[in-house]
């Protein structure tokens, strides 16, 4: 098992979402996230609001999936999450060593999907 967190635009989280679900990867976590990255910090004027464009709205997806879904995953995010412009985001992968569902106190793979 791996556990995929992605660091997305937070205008891409519809398109994320409804493409994760069409891959049939149905369950995953997210927050509102704020951070800094590498670009370059500008001051821009937008439809009368003054900003940074450093500090664009993001949302950190924690998705944990079997092994076997890892690459469709990752592909899924990158393709959707794109928009070519600095900031569109960053994707982790990370090993998960066990994992329980508590109702059913199954472990392992069988702890990620409903039967």
């Amino acid at each position: 098992m791996k556990k995929i967190e992605a660091i997305i635009r937070t205008s891409k989280f519809e398109e994320v979402k409804d493409a994760l679900r069409e891959i049939e990867i149905d369950f995953f976590s997210f927050w509102e996230a704020t951070g800094v990255g590498n670009e370059t910090t500008t001051n821009r004027t937008y439809r009368g609001e003054h900003g940074s464009t450093a500090l664009i709205p993001r949302r950190l997806l924690t998705i944990v999936v079997r092994d076997q879904n890892v690459r469709k995953t990752v592909d899924c995010l990158l393709n959707v999450a794109y928009t070519g412009e600095v900031g569109d985001g960053k994707i982790f992968v990370s090993p998960i060593d066990e994992s329980w569902r508590i109702r059913t106190k199954e472990s392992g793979d069988e702890s990620l999907y409903v039967k």
